[in-house]
């Protein structure tokens, strides 16, 4: 049910843009009020979310570690599994949020007949993972050529380099197809095992969607014959940027689809499990240094309490407990 609602979600957002940029003409809705209002919200999310996180008390020294802590001199430690260090942090939260180490070491369990645990390497999920947000990152850079003029070089090496093969015209991009089979499969992934598909939420299927809805309508107006006008797509951007906006002609309804789902992706990503991207950063598992044993960690939360000790609560019903004949610790 959960996998339907989402992907009517998706549908009824293409089906939104279609109507009102297509049948209506809302042209200056979708390409420019929208976008605006959309930057807003991720602003406001962003900043709210991420405050809120740097506001709340870590109250225990909880770094997540698999490895050697240090102690004496001539006990070998692990810098990177049990980083005593900032620098040390550093290094390890560098190879958590470029390559997801932590996921790479993620295993899988199965019951099966006996009744029997079975547990089993699940490389394919960090692959995946792995795939896609590079591939994300690799593509978000590309878009920069539309913002700015003239267009950095690493923009255009990263560009030339994607397309290194250069197989069809117009040329296709490895991250182009890289995105969509990572996508697809975590997707596949959600359906097929019964045990993520018990516990996945709409939550976990829309985000699926929404990517996969960009992603196909970013390939129609490439590879297809509904292209759109490159020049009119700068000239929008570009005047966005510089809140000079204007809707230039030549720009077809398969754009504004493309424009309003990245509009509703970009404002749902602050309020959503999206936002993992920049919650990795405030993680206390992951950002601490595993240094419990030379650094005393001061609880934030631990300030003065008025107590009402045993010997306080007997002198104020010490008469009540006689009566009752309760043992008293002083007569």
């Amino acid at each position: 049910m959960t996998v339907i609602i989402s992907l009517l979600a998706a549908v009824t957002l293409i089906l939104i843009a279609i109507i009102g940029a297509g049948t209506l003409g809302l042209q200056y809705l979708f390409g420019i009020v929208i976008p605006y209002a959309t930057l807003a919200a991720f602003l406001f999310g962003i900043v709210y979310r991420v405050v809120k996180w740097a506001r709340s008390p870590v109250p225990f020294h909880i770094p997540t570690t698999c490895g050697q802590q240090k102690s004496h001199p001539w006990i070998k430690y692990s810098k990177l599994e049990s980083p005593f260090t900032a620098l040390e942090v550093t290094g390890r939260m560098a190879l958590e949020i470029l390559f997801f180490r932590s996921l790479f070491r993620n295993t899988k369990v199965d019951l099966k007949k006996g009744p029997k645990l079975v547990y089993g390497s699940e490389k394919y999920l960090w692959l995946a993972g792995l795939a896609f947000h590079w591939s994300f990152l690799i593509i978000l850079v590309r878009h920069l050529r539309f913002f700015v003029e003239p267009v950095p070089f690493f923009v255009a090496a990263l560009q030339t380099l994607d397309g290194f093969f250069q197989i069809w015209l117009p040329i296709i991009y490895i991250t182009d197809v890289v995105i969509l089979v990572a996508l697809l499969f975590l997707l596949f992934r959600r359906l097929y095992d019964p045990k993520l598909r018990y516990f996945s939420l709409a939550a976990d299927y829309f985000p699926l969607f929404l990517l996969l809805s960009i992603a196909v309508t970013g390939y129609l107006m490439r590879y297809t014959g509904a292209k759109a006008d490159l020049i009119a797509v700068k000239e929008l951007a570009m005047g966005l940027l510089s809140f000079r906006p204007t809707i230039p002609v030549g720009l077809d309804t398969i754009f504004f689809i493309h424009l309003f789902l990245v509009s509703v992706l970009i404002a749902y990503f602050p309020f959503s499990k999206l936002m993992h991207m920049a919650g990795v950063f405030m993680s206390p598992t992951r950002n601490l240094a595993n240094n419990s044993r030379a650094k005393r960690h001061v609880n934030p939360w631990d300030y003065d309490v008025k107590v009402h000790t045993y010997e306080e609560y007997e002198d104020e019903f010490r008469e009540v407990m006689k009566a009752a004949k309760m043992p008293l610790e002083k007569e």
